[in-house]
């Protein structure tokens, strides 16, 4: 049966069989943990709690009062049927002029009205993932690279390499100055490529940060420009969470720094979508907005293979169009995203937990250094492994994101209830006060045993239950050892 298996996969296209697609990592592993044993408040109240997932769930209550306004938005409605032909046989893969005129605005509003944006230059994509590998379609050949500042989201493997053959070149950044991308650290990743003779083609950037939910100020965005500029590489910014800022400071997009610079236009691209500012992962809205020509001119031809649906164009048009709704939206989600944020730190903060500081986004970055038996990364997938099967809380390890530093998590917060919040609080203050309490008893029974700082939290019954089970601690520079799911994670993934 093996070898059956074997030489099915020879009869398959490399691009279809190899492993770049990242499925067997552990950042999709916690996914499947959820996945075998989902959280639910009465049906399954001791699951695991799913937040690996940076979905913004906090106003769909404003979206839907919308629609149950505005039947005429769908054409699955009584009041909206009579554009149901003209709808149903739409395929022109510009997109309906009126969806690109609302997207283009909307880009505009979230980005607080400083600066304006050419509906003739939106180009429709199925999601970020789509506009990210259309991009690289655009941009780069097979063997390519990107250079892209750590941590960075796990699934741009995917996204960006898994079918165009792109390389990423990571640009080491720390906490020694709280992740930020410097000079120094683009230079060296630059060079280290060019010794190995690899061909950088630009440089990707999210602002703000998944993971790190921080924004970029002016001056390092200049700096990121100036440095593309000198290289002739590209410069490609990923802008999804533009609209999840909830406090100072505020946004600066890349459209309102290039105003003000003398550099080549042709270099700047953005990658956008509505999956995490208004919530709609599902309705894959994917958008590259370029101020290359030819790029938004051999993007729209290339956006055939994943268009945006034309009822789902529709929709938004009328919905985005409505001013009164995008203003409402705009401000409450930014109101509740902070009130959440402040909710699940100022929880994390009481049991001793501190995050990186952050202003944007559906996700802390958790500081559990201090958690750590081993100050490595054997030592994170050991804590993560606890936290997974014990705690019970599907959070992600920052060694999926290529942090340099063992010990950081992302953890999401905004793709559940009030309730769920106050579990999952609950849960991190049992485990954090039990490996105190272990603490104290094992100081009692060897009072002159001088314990370090960076060993709180004792796991090696954990660690030695997981081992009996066949369960091994791998580098997280490895695969997982997990077997994927019938029903692939990677289907739903969009952070």
């Amino acid at each position: 049966m093996a070898s059956s298996a074997s030489e099915n996969r020879l009869l398959l296209s490399k691009i279809a069989t190899n492993e770049k697609h990242g499925e067997n990592s552990p950042y999709f592993d916690g996914w499947k943990a959820y996945d075998q044993n989902p959280f639910h408040p009465t049906e399954n109240p001791e699951g695991v709690i799913q937040m690996g997932l940076a979905e913004n769930q906090l106003s769909f209550d404003l979206v839907e009062e919308w629609i149950r306004k505005n039947p005429k938005a769908s054409i699955c409605t009584a009041e909206g049927i009579e554009k149901f032909r003209n709808v149903a046989n739409f395929q022109d893969y510009h997109g309906f002029p009126e969806f690109r005129q609302a997207i283009a605005t909307f880009m505009s509003k979230a980005r607080g009205g400083r600066v304006t944006f050419d509906p003739h230059r939106v180009v429709m994509s199925g999601g970020a993932t789509g506009a990210n590998e259309l991009v690289m379609f655009c941009l780069a050949d097979p063997g390519d690279a990107f250079l892209i500042p750590s941590p960075y989201y796990p699934a741009f493997y995917r996204d960006l390499g898994w079918r165009t053959g792109v390389q990423i070149v990571p640009v080491d950044c720390d906490s020694s100055n709280n992740f930020k991308i410097t000079k120094e650290a683009l230079e060296a990743a630059y060079e280290k490529a060019q010794n190995n003779n690899i061909n950088v083609k630009g440089l990707i950037i999210t602002n703000p940060s998944n993971p790190l939910g921080t924004t970029l100020d002016k001056d390092t965005l200049e700096s990121l420009v100036t440095f593309i500029n000198q290289k002739n590489i590209h410069l490609v910014c990923d802008e999804i969470y533009a609209a999840t800022v909830f406090s100072s400071p505020k946004f600066t997009c890349i459209t309102e720094v290039i105003q003000n610079m003398n550099c080549n236009p042709n270099l700047i691209h953005i990658v956008y979508s509505l999956s995490k500012d208004m919530g709609f992962p599902g309705l894959r809205v994917g958008i590259v907005y370029s101020y290359n020509d030819d790029v938004v001119n051999i993007g729209r031809k290339m956006s055939s293979f994943g268009l945006v649906s034309s009822q789902t164009q529709h929709m938004l048009a009328s919905m985005l169009s409505d001013e009164d709704f995008v203003e409402k939206f705009l401000t409450t989600s930014a109101k509740r995203l902070a009130k959440r944020h402040g909710v699940f730190t100022d929880g994390l903060e009481e049991v001793g937990i501190n995050c990186l500081k952050s202003n944007a986004g559906l996700f802390c970055w958790m500081d559990l250094r201090r958690l750590l038996k081993d100050q490595t990364f054997d030592g994170e997938m050991v804590l993560w492994r606890v936290i997974v099967n014990e705690v019970k809380l599907n959070v992600s390890p920052g060694s999926s994101f290529k942090c340099v530093e063992p010990g950081w998590f992302r953890v999401c917060f905004a793709n559940m209830d009030d309730d769920t919040v106050e579990v999952a609080l609950k849960r991190i203050r049992a485990f954090v006060g039990q490996g105190k309490k272990a603490q104290e008893q094992a100081q009692v029974k060897i009072p002159k045993k001088r314990w370090q700082s960076n060993l709180r939290l004792s796991f090696s019954s954990s660690s030695r239950r997981f081992e009996q089970e066949g369960v091994s601690v791998m580098s997280p520079r490895m695969m997982s050892p997990h077997s994927p799911m019938p029903h692939s994670p990677l289907l739903r993934a969009t952070t």
